[in-house]
């Protein structure tokens, strides 16, 4: 069996690949759309919550591009399977529920997974970058890029604002 160095698939099957994870980032952004808020209510550090203000306003714009996508591919979000960075966030928040008697271990939680949920959507999202190249739409690949440049921008945050509390422990 000889190996390859590079991949050689169809336009379709690389589109058809990309729009599945595309799915997976999209049904993770409007969950988060929905659970942020109630978190914001409750959340103790006053930068934890500028913080979650900031994301979801960023959020509404990934999603925003994440339609222009669809859009361009000329089709529409499927929410055929549940799991993936959805299943994460799920989790996630069950945690974080966890601590809700303790305000400061509960938005540390926060915290730490928020941290985690940027860090696999910049992972997803430069790979969803890559293979716009190959589809050769320049403005999904733009799109995409600017989707990883909001994640990455949210993840640095959440890193500033663990290392200020984590520091005071």
């Amino acid at each position: 069996m000889q190996k390859e160095d590079s991949i050689s698939l169809k336009k379709s099957d690389l589109e058809e690949f990309f729009i599945h994870h595309l799915d997976k980032i999209y049904a993770a952004k409007t969950l988060l759309i929905a659970e942020l808020p109630e978190l914001y209510d409750n959340v103790y550090f006053s930068d934890l919550r500028e913080g979650i203000l900031e994301t979801v306003e960023d959020v509404k714009k990934q999603i925003s591009r994440m339609n222009k996508i669809y859009d361009l591919l000329e089709t529409s979000y499927s929410d055929s399977d549940p799991n993936g960075l959805k299943g994460l966030i799920e989790d996630s928040f069950q945690d974080i529920h966890r601590h809700s008697e303790n305000p400061e271990l509960r938005d540390m939680s926060i915290l730490f997974y928020l941290t985690n949920i940027e860090c696999v959507e910049m992972a997803s999202f430069q790979i969803l970058e890559m293979l716009a190249v190959k589809i050769k739409i320049k403005e999904i690949k733009q799109l995409i890029k600017e989707n990883y440049e909001d994640a990455k921008a949210s993840r640095t945050l959440f890193l500033l604002i663990n290392a200020k509390y984590i520091s005071t422990v």
